[in-house]
């Protein structure tokens, strides 16, 4: 491979920024990637202890297909890297009054769904068809756009297909002309939450998730979600990128509009270092680079443009070791066994701490014993919180640690509390300390229809030259597989520019 004579700086090593710098090292481009934290991944970071190893943030692996299609533009495969584990059942639901094993098999989900309500079954085949519709166009096609002009929607295909998309209807109107029973609504809405949005908020377009979740599957990545990081990272440095780890971005120095070189400092020794460079890729949080490492004159969106922003959720995290196993437990449990709607409002129309939060509970442990010591169950907790929320003391992780605690021991019928020799709590100040999160959220922008595509903010600089953007708070959105999409988009952008 000829290296060019240009080089690009790419700030955090995240799904995003790892993924645009191996499509720019591919390229030929000399490519450094400067990362705050002392491990790559970003928010998909683990850590280790008490024998546990903890992923620390995605948790659930689907679209196997995106991955599959980022490796093989390396002429790898993702089994060159890692093994895949088809979890069956896929996930548990916990209503109030029920608990649903979604079974893996097609015709065995439809036939849950039919004992449940008749007519269901053939429902699911056509509400499906659509989704399948809307997986390859919206996938295949509406994520691979920069979202920087109308005619990128000129492609036929898009075009024609602009009112099958369904952007103009709401997931819950949706959802509801195919399905009457409460429980498999909420299954149907469900999915759109990695989004970042209440479904009456989130266009129909992302009925294309239920398609990933029950015709792709739900898949775990052998020894955790950090392989996929490892793979990245090993793809990466295999190219030749450069990454700097533990080294923090602290302003970029700007020119007659053009970016000219960063400042870093190192977390260890406090060193000062700057680089110098041909193209930058902002591939950490949009609003910390914008707001904190420019001056005002290059920023692309005021204060007031990004408080009006609407966020995807912050989340309240727990890492749990246990000292026994539990009996009967699934990999993902969902726990939707209260007021849907009531804790909807606490996250969006009116943010506060929620009365009774649903959560949702991940136990790796039962796929994969080498997440635990021998015996031991490896627990990680999440409840979605409104982003921004003031008040984030040990006080209240406490108070809702005991409550979802208290919880699980009823649905699992055996004591858990007195079982933890391994706790940690994660929230909104961390996202902020560890990621320089805007208002501590966990996923990004909401994809709602005022922010999607070219509505949101630009994967390209407004007023600096040679500034990209790659992340989640950029086009494509939030989730894994859209973060790999993201920095393939900005890399094929800048080599075409530049």
């Amino acid at each position: 491979m000829t290296t060019r004579s240009k080089k690009v700086l790419v700030i955090g090593a995240g799904f995003a920024g790892m993924s645009a710098a191996s499509f720019l090292a591919k390229k030929g481009w000399s490519v450094t990637v400067i990362e705050k934290n002392t491990l790559p991944g970003g928010r998909a970071r683990k850590f280790e202890a008490e024998g546990f190893t903890f992923d620390m943030g995605p948790s659930w692996y689907w679209m196997p297909d995106i991955f599959e299609k980022y490796f093989a533009n390396f002429g790898k495969k993702v089994s060159d890297y890692y093994q895949l584990q088809r979890l069956d059942p896929s996930y548990r639901v916990y209503f109030e009054k029920a608990a649903w094993d979604m079974p893996a098999n097609y015709e065995q989900l439809q036939s849950l769904l039919e004992s449940v309500e008749p007519g269901a079954a053939k429902a699911l085949d056509l509400f499906l068809a659509e989704a399948k519709f809307k997986y390859d166009i919206g996938v295949g096609k509406l994520v691979q756009q920069p979202g920087l002009s109308l005619t990128e929607f000129l492609d036929m295909d898009l075009f024609k297909g602009i009112f099958k998309l369904d952007v103009f209807q709401s997931m819950k109107k949706h959802v509801a002309k195919y399905f009457k029973h409460p429980y498999i609504q909420f299954l149907m809405e469900f999915p759109v939450l990695f989004l970042g949005a209440l479904p009456e908020k989130t266009p129909a377009l992302y009925s294309l998730m239920n398609y990933a979740d029950i015709k792709g599957g739900t898949w775990y990545p052998e020894h955790g979600m950090y392989s996929i990081v490892q793979a990245m990272y090993d793809l990466a440095t295999s190219l030749g990128v450069q990454f700097h780890l533990g080294e923090e971005v602290t302003s970029i120095k700007v020119e007659n509009g053009q970016a000219k070189q960063v400042s870093t400092i190192l977390g260890d020794t406090g060193e000062v270092k700057t680089y110098d460079f041909d193209v930058i890729v902002g591939a950490g949080d949009y609003h910390h680079i914008e707001t904190k490492l420019l001056d005002p004159a290059y920023q692309s969106y005021s204060e007031k443009y990004w408080d009006t922003r609407v966020m995807a959720p912050s989340s309240l995290l727990y890492y749990v070791g246990l000292n026994k196993k539990i009996p009967g437990a699934l990999h993902h449990s969902l726990f939707f066994d209260t007021d849907f709607g009531v804790h909807g409002k606490e996250i969006y129309s009116d943010p506060k701490w929620p009365t009774r939060p649903l959560f949702y509970a991940s136990v790796p442990s039962v796929t994969d014993p080498t997440v635990a010591p021998a015996g031991c169950e490896n627990l990680f907790l999440l409840i979605p919180i409104a982003a921004g929320l003031a008040g984030d003391t040990e006080e209240i992780r406490t108070h809702y640690f005991n409550e979802i605690i208290g919880r699980l021991e009823q649905k699992w019928g055996l004591s858990i509390m007195d079982s933890i020799i391994y706790k940690r709590s994660y929230a909104v100040s961390d996202f902020k300390a560890d990621y320089h999160s805007f208002k501590g959220n966990a996923y990004g922008l909401a994809n709602t229809l005022l922010q999607t595509a070219n509505l949101k903010p630009s994967c390209k600089s407004k007023k600096i030259k040679n500034l990209y953007y790659a992340g989640q708070l950029t086009v494509p959105g939030p989730g894994v597989p859209p973060s790999l999409i993201s920095g393939e988009v900005v890399a094929n952008l800048i080599d075409k520019n530049n």
